[in-house]
């Protein structure tokens, strides 16, 4: 007489089942958080922000000597894509359209003169300045007014944004636009600009000293 062998049963025990649906509502949850899949999800807990921020700490001084004798603004559209060879932009690749605004200051630096640059006549009635030549400062975004427009991204990279935030997500489209901002200030006229103002408020300020004629050249 023979004993009929039981099967090992393969069924997947309760607990695991009950485990598995809670992590899957979960993530589900979650994710409709994250992506705003169910309206209004975001709004059912509230949002409080609150600045824990420490002091801020002075760690240097610097002494300016330069005129700062002009400032443009510029806006450039930036667009950038990325995508993955053998992969498509659906499932790996990002393209971000980004608004960036800024601006570029041009001065005069009047630290660097030295006595021959700067004569004076004996009536003290005329004067004549040698100055460097204006340059440019570094381009500043303005944040208030610099924004992405759009955000598409691929499936792969949704999935690595939802595990972790990332806070240099933007970090390449603004580099890209405070380099185009700085491009377009070396191609425009705002150098030329600024050594036309420091010439004005320099004649302006030795006319009031008595000084009836006063030249201003610029170079090297």
């Amino acid at each position: 007489m023979t004993t009929p062998i039981r099967r090992v049963s393969r069924r997947m025990p309760g607990w695991a089942k009950v485990l598995t649906a809670v992590v899957v509502v979960l993530v589900v949850f979650f994710a409709g958080i994250r992506f705003s899949v169910i309206p209004g999800l975001k709004d059912l807990f509230g949002t409080e922000t609150r600045d824990r921020s420490g002091p801020a700490l002075l760690e240097s001084i610097q002494d300016i000597s330069r005129y700062d004798a002009a400032s443009g603004n510029f806006q450039v559209v930036v667009d950038l894509e990325k995508d993955t060879k053998f992969l498509p932009d659906a499932i790996r690749g990002s393209r971000t359209l980004y608004v960036g605004a800024g601006a570029v200051d041009a001065y005069v630096d009047l630290g660097k003169l030295a006595k021959d640059d700067v004569t004076v006549n004996e009536d003290r009635t005329a004067a004549t300045l040698h100055l460097p030549h204006a340059q440019l400062g570094k381009a500043t975004l303005d944040a208030d007014r610099s924004y992405a427009v759009s955000k598409q991204r691929g499936l792969l990279d949704r999935l690595g944004d939802f595990f972790s935030d990332n806070p240099n997500s933007e970090q390449a489209v603004q580099k890209l636009a405070v380099k185009h901002i700085t491009e377009a200030a070396k191609e425009s006229e705002l150098t030329k600009r600024a050594e036309t103002n420091t010439t004005h408020m320099l004649k302006g300020l030795l006319g009031s000293l008595g000084f009836k004629k006063v030249e201003v050249t610029y170079g090297t």
